[in-house]
């Protein structure tokens, strides 16, 4: 059985997803073979006006409390730089991403996930109140003495992920070797403004993919992979961004390779994802083992280089 090559997204969970039907999707994904897990120390704090987030963190933390030898098997990925620390509004509240905050951050997020390293961590959005240098250092130190396995960026321009990463290879650092983007196979009109995505660099671009395809130590994470649920709901209508001829062609090709293959709009996605030059890991969020068992499903396609090729060459 080929690798189940997505991440499980965990935002939703402790919130909008109880911790009951949260423990369950757990199960099930590490079931099905699955063994990366998505969150971050934010999630979910605007579901819940209480809180600063930590939710999903303290359900994954739970979930391994109780799954002795699940740990080995995951891979835990989260996020730092977002969560609100202090009174005001978003994001001008959030941590950063300061030696001091990264620092308290990771010692929160540990201690919510009840582990003792993180496989992968995140620069969850830029901080250019701080020195690069800085971050780079602070980020540094986590994998020199073991609590980190390797860094990330997620949402921050290529060119201040290159100087980041020029940076700790000059100092002997760890540096970043990842980067996690929203990215579909639908597109959005260049430039215009898409409901819901706060960050301006937040966008998989051509240069972004030929920088990782020319990056042989540097991965490609995605997000919002399945447009929230547009693929296989009618009543999920795509924003105005989306509106534009490329989106109907593309529609007509991916219906084709649906048809053609016998399976859903999202495992079409998913598939073209995680077999694409560079290949990219989605990060799929879901709220129901239907969802899971759909991205599951999706993961293990392998489209036909016929169909791959329509994909790729409708634009």
């Amino acid at each position: 059985m080929p690798d189940v090559n997505f991440a499980l997204g965990t935002m939703k969970f402790g919130t909008t997803v109880d911790a009951a039907t949260s423990l369950h999707l757990l199960d099930r994904f590490a079931d099905a073979g699955g063994t990366i897990l998505d969150t971050a120390d934010c999630y979910a704090f605007w579901s819940d006006p209480d809180s600063r987030g930590g939710q999903s963190e303290e359900v994954i933390g739970g979930w391994l409390a109780r799954r002795p030898g699940r740990r080995d098997q995951m891979y835990l990925s989260t996020k730092v730089g977002a969560q609100p620390v202090a009174p005001g509004d978003w994001p001008a509240n959030r941590q950063g991403l300061s030696a001091r905050a990264v620092k308290a951050a990771v010692e929160g997020s540990l201690r919510r996930l009840g582990t003792d390293r993180i496989d992968l961590y995140w620069a969850h959005m830029e901080d250019r109140a701080v020195p690069l240098a800085e971050s780079a250092e602070a980020f540094g130190a986590l994998v020199s003495e073991g609590t980190v396995g390797r860094l990330g960026c997620s949402n921050h321009p290529v060119w201040r992920v290159e100087r980041a990463r020029q940076i700790a290879r000059d100092n002997g650092w760890a540096g970043y070797t990842a980067l996690q983007l929203r990215h579909s196979y639908l597109q959005p009109r260049p430039g215009v403004p898409v409901p819901g995505q706060a960050h301006r660099f937040g966008w998989v671009t051509d240069e972004v993919i030929d920088y990782v395809d020319s990056e042989p130590d540097l991965s490609l994470w995605v997000y919002t992979a399945l447009l929230n649920g547009f693929y296989s709901r009618p009543d999920q209508p795509l924003p105005d961004a989306y509106d534009h001829p490329g989106t109907s062609r593309r529609l007509a090709a991916l219906d084709k390779v649906a048809g053609d293959l016998g399976v859903s709009r999202n495992q079409v996605v998913l598939s073209w994802l995680t077999g694409g030059e560079p290949a990219a890991t989605p990060i799929v969020g879901v709220s129901t083992p239907e969802q899971l068992d759909e991205a599951l499903a999706g993961a293990r396609l392998r489209l036909p280089a016929e169909h791959r090729r329509l994909l790729d060459e409708t634009v």
